[in-house]
């Protein structure tokens, strides 16, 4: 009877833990979490939001791999200096998500801040986008909603095995008048790269020019009608969110995020596009992208 009496003290005990742990829980961020659909905890003045990824069964060079071993996405929030709530995140996501969900992120006032890989040789191939937001709690998670929502609703359809886009002639003196600047040819692509003579950037005491890496590019293959673009652009950290909002508004799928130096000053971040139609309507985007930068960045 004296073992019965300790071991439901022991269980009440347990329940009232547990249920003052999810009251330790603020009310504003039990809404985040409702909104949002999602579960969470609150510990050291943030709430984590977890968005795992238990939909997709990944591998890495053939070896299984759990969600915690690296898919399970997550946002979290905590309260700023001003009295406002501060997001960042890390969302796991397939191919076909990553520029639907970077759109709802854009369109709703996020930053875009690093897309990457974690791994090599994942199948499927997982990409891992982080985001930063600013404002109340309330806002955060109605706005932040439509992204989350993408995630895990199924792959695009593809048609298996496209050819790529034909080697043929390229009306090159039209799209460098769209560009604004001229490229070169090299067998079937076209390249235009423009250098960022507008900054003065150093590292380790030496002067970056567009020769030694600072610069933005786009090359073009196929035809007029049928060609594809593919392209890397160098940016300041105030002209990351236009340029992406450019590219996406534009049509153009966004691969990567990231930097190619350190220690550089000032900081110059990197992303690489892609595309595919009419090679007049992908250097007009291209060229959309370009007109964001060396200017004030709005928001």
């Amino acid at each position: 009877m004296k073992r019965c009496l300790i071991a439901c003290a022991g269980l009440l005990m347990f329940s009232l833990g547990t249920i003052a742990g999810a009251q330790d829980v603020p009310a504003g961020y039990q809404q985040v979490l409702t909104t949002l659909g999602k579960q969470g905890d609150f510990k050291d003045n943030v709430l984590k939001v977890n968005i795992p990824r238990n939909d997709v069964k990944v591998t890495v060079a053939g070896v299984a791999t759990p969600t915690p071993f690296g898919f399970g996405g997550w946002v979290a929030l905590t309260k700023g200096t001003d009295g406002m709530q501060v997001l960042m995140g890390d969302l796991v996501l397939l191919q076909d998500e990553v520029n639907p969900v970077m759109s709802a992120l854009l369109d709703n006032g996020f930053d875009v801040t690093a897309l990457h890989n974690h791994f090599l040789w994942d199948e499927p191939r997982m990409f891992y986008m982080h985001v930063h937001g600013h404002g109340s709690a309330a806002d955060l998670a109605r706005k932040l909603k439509p992204a989350v929502d993408l995630i895990g609703k199924g792959r695009a359809a593809r048609t298996a095995g496209a050819p790529p886009p034909a080697a043929g002639q390229l009306n090159t003196a039209r799209l460098a008048q769209i560009v604004g600047r001229p490229g070169e040819q090299s067998g079937a692509v076209y390249k235009i790269t423009i250098g960022r003579d507008d900054l003065k950037v150093t590292e380790m005491g030496a002067a970056i020019n567009a020769r030694m890496g600072l610069n933005t590019w786009a090359a073009f293959v196929g035809t007029d009608d049928k060609a594809a673009i593919a392209g890397d652009v160098a940016m300041l950290e105030s002209e990351v969110t236009p340029v992406l909002k450019a590219l996406r508004k534009n049509g153009l799928d966004v691969v990567a995020i990231h930097h190619h130096m350190t220690n550089e000053k000032p900081m110059i971040i990197f992303l690489h596009y892609w595309g595919t139609g009419p090679a007049a309507t992908l250097a007009t985007s291209f060229k959309a992208a370009l007109d964001r930068l060396g200017k004030a960045a709005p928001r």
